[in-house]
């Protein structure tokens, strides 16, 4: 298996890169598992991984900024139906557009936008933001195979202050609850994009990355 990380000019590549290859030594899987910039990379990949982090228009801008990057996961996820996994930022620019900064085009791979959070306590007051540390996942048990053996009510690890909110319900396969529901995890056909730092969530964490070389869409 070829899994490509794409680095787009920010996230936590490094720290990706390590929690694939631990899963992948651990469940017996023969990985190559790498970090490109490059398109024919892509194109040759058995699974893409897009991580981000930071502000989703300068993760845009990042992402564009290398030539043939986007045409080539269009083409391989998008045309030839690879698996393909975003993490943060990365899973909000499959939206249709973000509204950091101004309006920015998404990837709209997953119908919806990517807006500000408005969290209120129960007494009514403001939250505060960005949204940062363990927080519990709330989904229907064998919902999807990238849940598989995780738990409701386990718990990862956020940092943000958007959150996705999805155009088609059915697109989104776990919330969490900051001030209300709050959009966690996504998923249709070989898509599927993780809110949380998933390198950073524990054994939760590396169960999903697991679920994720494994999954076969």
């Amino acid at each position: 298996m070829k899994l490509v990380i794409m680095d787009p000019g920010s996230g936590n590549l490094a720290s990706v890169k390590r929690a694939f290859q631990k899963v992948a030594a651990e469940v017996g899987l023969a990985a190559d598992i790498s970090v490109t910039r490059n398109p024919a990379d892509i194109l040759a990949a058995d699974r893409v991984v897009l991580p981000g982090q930071g502000a989703f228009a300068a993760c845009r801008r990042g992402l564009d900024a290398l030539p043939g990057a986007v045409a080539a996961m269009e083409q391989r996820v998008r045309g030839d139906g690879v698996p393909f996994l975003g993490i943060c930022v990365g899973m909000q620019l499959m939206a249709t557009q973000g509204l950091e900064h101004g309006s920015t085009p998404g990837l709209d791979w997953l119908p919806g936008e990517v807006a500000p959070m408005d969290p209120k306590g129960a007494d009514g007051r403001p939250l505060p933001l960005p949204q940062m540390g363990w927080n519990a996942l709330a989904f229907r048990p064998d919902c999807h195979p990238l849940l598989a053996e995780i738990t409701p009510g386990d718990q990862v690890y956020f940092v943000h202050s958007y959150a996705f909110s999805a155009a088609l319900p059915g697109d989104v396969i776990a919330s969490t609850d900051y001030g209300g529901p709050v959009t966690a995890a996504i998923a249709r056909h070989n898509l599927a994009g993780l809110q949380f730092h998933v390198e950073k969530s524990g054994p939760v964490g590396l169960r999903i990355l697991a679920n994720f070389l494994k999954w076969v869409p």
